[in-house]
């Protein structure tokens, strides 16, 4: 019985540290997010309703994050290995923010509020505040 494990691969060792898969991979998330995040996700399609028209535009975020790696080596027998890695992940966040109203007799722009986030700011906002107030009473209180 031996301590000896062997693995076959059909890999060329000579070929192991060759990244283009992983690049391929950036590239493809990278072409798909970028579809998702165009402009056609800005701007829906116009609504009629007889001589008013109304565009609805959203805000658009895009995120693309990667890593990869690769290695390989020889052990004392002159065995040579490798292998490598690749991870990522992407996100498309979209929210509305305003309808463009055009009418017969002009253009305007209306926005569009959501009022849970400008509560989580003022909330948000008002503690960042308390805090500091807090904080500089506590150095102007003389300490015995």
């Amino acid at each position: 019985m031996t301590n000896e494990i062997t693995v076959e691969t059909k890999a060329n060792p000579d070929n192991m540290l060759d990244p283009t898969q992983s690049f391929r991979l950036v590239k493809e998330t990278f072409d798909k997010v970028t579809e998702v995040a165009s402009v056609d996700a800005v701007y829906a399609e116009p609504i009629r309703n007889g001589d008013v028209i109304v565009v609805p535009s959203a805000e658009v975020l895009g995120m693309v994050g990667f890593g990869a790696g690769t290695g390989g080596g020889k052990d004392e027998k002159n065995n040579r290995g490798g292998g490598g890695g690749a991870g990522g992940w992407s996100r498309v966040f979209s929210r509305p923010v305003a309808a463009v109203v055009i009418t017969p007799d002009n253009v305007r722009v209306e926005p569009i509020v959501d009022v849970t986030k400008v509560a989580l700011a003022a909330f948000t906002a008002a503690g960042f505040m308390l805090a500091m107030i807090a904080r500089m009473s506590a150095r102007r209180m003389p300490r015995e």
